[in-house]
């Protein structure tokens, strides 16, 4: 069998084995359970497809939009909206005492599932399965390797490396961590990377492999709630259940754009201000900003990806590397390079450690995980939907294998020299008594930093352009995500439907910083950890789709079973097939009632 999806995609079955009404997975009987049913007859199932024959489109291209999951969340969100904006002092009370709750009786769930997230994919990488393609077994990349590791950054978390850059390693320097000392580098790096390199990028690994895996080798809808379908079914993925885990998606991606779009408009805001082009910015300059950053992000997303995102991004990286390249060179140069081992090295040693700790671990612990592990993981999971779904997008041809290992070890590799310039640069400059650190205010940080360095002014604007459109490029893949949602799995939504999401996006980022007042960063991170509480069991679970549906690959089956599997994945087509016409039969009969009593009250 010289392709996975020959013999597979197209098959005809004999009408004496009449198909179930409850679709399983591909290779499983209707409850789930491995493929065996006696009264199978293999030889009667005849294959129509050429042996090097692709998967039916995962998307239809006439697909419409599903107005189940588009009311339910925008309705969510709108909700939420109009709380905040009527009534922000219960608003805020309300979204305090939910993170209370959160860190005293869910955190430790959210604790251990970002370990359990970075020891699964890594396995998965490692064992048999890596050599699964994501598509058909001869296929190759869309993009070329600097293009893809380029939009997958920029996508995953450019804006946050703006942000915390220097703002991370230099509050855990001063402030130090419950029950370890303050002023301690080792901590301070060891913290940050822990933060910001295995975890996060796992997560986006796992949602990101299991919709590519169903989407380009097994022509799915490009829909999470289709990577369940080894778990659920294909019925249940697209009934209520389904549904369900879409809006929870949307949820999600709205609350987690929307907190970094509040990020990209304070640190902004601090920008101009540390600049003098503007003084003291206050919440009108805010809502500008995150005005013309959401117009701009619309404008991108419209142009597509191959266009908007490829170029975003890949302007990003060189300014975003042109900068660093300026802060390492007139900056403490043999520190940083000294830095960049020692830092790595610490956060192997303590990696167990930190993963360990919990609410019980020291005196004032708990809020310090809900300010910091706990967001950052919220962050992370509140993103996974659309970075996911969109790192699947470009990520057709590369193998399993090939897709963990640069998911998660590029950006890993590259955050921990990111924070060595910046971090390193910033704790060098405040211990030789300059003012990096300031009032404690994580959006100053970085400007004063750029501002001690020579061209203070010049690299401070560099640094405000990188901000833009880094969170551009995020917001484009996030709103493009969101319509595909939207629209079962079409990868070019309806421009409103885009439109609608950004602007939802834009009016919550609005919410939560007006809600906030003065801590407007508190508020943005609480928001964040209660919005992706529900999709933390939902990645668990998608470990376990992922490891069946790999387990069920044709390429570990035998003769055999491959032709039951394709089988089940002919009845799967069918089902989608029916579905769909069954749809349009009801909005054609629809329309000529319709005609029809238009005709007879005339």
């Amino acid at each position: 069998m010289s392709g996975v999806y020959g013999r597979v995609v197209c098959m005809s079955v004999s009408e004496e084995n009449p198909q179930s009404d409850d679709i399983g997975p591909p290779g499983t009987d209707t409850d789930g359970a491995p493929f065996t049913d006696p009264g199978l007859n293999l030889e009667k199932i005849s294959p129509v497809a050429t042996e090097d024959m692709l998967p039916p489109p995962a998307e239809d291209e006439n697909a419409k939009v599903d107005k189940a999951v588009v009311f339910f969340a925008a309705l969510i969100v709108l909700a939420v909206v109009a709380w905040g904006l009527i009534s922000p002092d219960n608003f805020s009370t309300f979204a305090d005492n939910a993170l209370d709750f959160v860190v005293t009786d869910f955190g430790w769930v959210y604790i251990i599932a970002g370990s359990v997230f970075v020891f699964f994919i890594l396995w998965v990488a490692l064992s048999k399965f890596g050599n699964v393609r994501l598509g058909q077994d001869n296929e190759r990349p869309e993009f070329n390797a600097a293009s893809w590791i380029a939009m997958l950054f920029a996508a995953g978390m450019g804006i946050g490396l703006m942000f915390y850059g220097v703002a991370e390693p230099m509050n855990f320097y001063r402030n130090g961590v419950p029950g370890e000392a303050s002023e301690s580098n080792p901590v301070a790096f060891s913290t940050t990377l822990f933060h910001w390199t295995l975890h996060p990028w796992a997560i986006y690994a796992i949602v990101g492999l299991a919709i590519a895996y169903g989407t380009f080798r097994l022509g799915r809808k490009q829909l999470l709630s289709s990577a369940f379908i080894p778990l659920i079914g294909v019925r249940r993925a697209e009934g209520w259940l389904g549904k369900l885990i879409d809006v929870l998606s949307i949820f999600a991606t709205v609350f987690g754009t929307a907190a970094s779009l509040g990020l990209g408009a304070l640190q902004i805001a601090s920008g101009l201000n540390a600049t003098d082009l503007v003084h003291d910015p206050g919440t009108g300059w805010l809502l500008l900003i995150i005005g013309v950053l959401g117009v701009c992000y619309l404008i991108s997303a419209f142009s597509g990806v191959s266009k908007g995102i490829q170029y975003l991004s890949n302007f990003n990286m060189v300014l975003a590397a042109i900068l660093a390249f300026f802060v390492l060179i007139v900056g403490p140069t043999v520190v940083i390079a000294n830095t960049v081992p020692t830092a790595f090295g610490n956060y192997l040693q303590e990696f167990f450690g930190m993963a360990a700790r919990t609410a019980d671990s020291a005196p004032g612990m708990d809020e310090w995980l809900a300010s910091n592990t706990l967001f950052y993981w919220a962050w992370w999971i509140s993103w996974s939907p659309f970075v996911g779904t969109f790192i699947a997008r470009i990520s057709r041809g590369r193998t399993v294998r090939e897709f963990i290992l640069v998911v998660m070890l590029v950006p890993t590799a590259v955050s921990v020299v990111w924070f060595a310039i910046f971090g390193g640069s910033a704790i060098h400059q405040e211990s030789e008594g300059s003012e990096i650190y300031g009032d404690g205010t994580a959006e100053n940080m970085l400007f004063s930093l750029l501002h001690d360095l020579p061209l203070g002014t010049i690299s401070s604007m560099v640094a405000m352009v990188l901000l833009a459109t880094f969170f551009i490029t995020s917001a484009d893949s996030a709103s493009t995500v969101m319509g595909t949602m939207s629209q079962n799995g079409k990868l070019v939504a309806d421009r409103k439907i885009t439109v609608l999401w950004g602007l939802l996006t834009a009016l919550i980022a609005v919410v939560l910083l007006l809600s906030g007042g003065d801590d407007a960063l508190n508020s943005l991170q609480t928001v964040t950890i209660i919005a992706a509480s529900p999709f933390v069991i939902l990645i668990l679970f998608l470990c376990l789709a992922i490891y069946r549906g790999l387990s069920q690959d044709p390429m570990f089956l035998d003769e055999k079973q491959k032709r039951a599997f394709a089988l089940r994945l002919g009845r799967e087509r069918r089902h989608q097939e029916t579905a769909e016409a069954r749809a349009a039969r009801e909005r054609r009969r629809s329309k000529r009632g319709a005609t029809a009593d238009k005709a007879e009250s005339q």
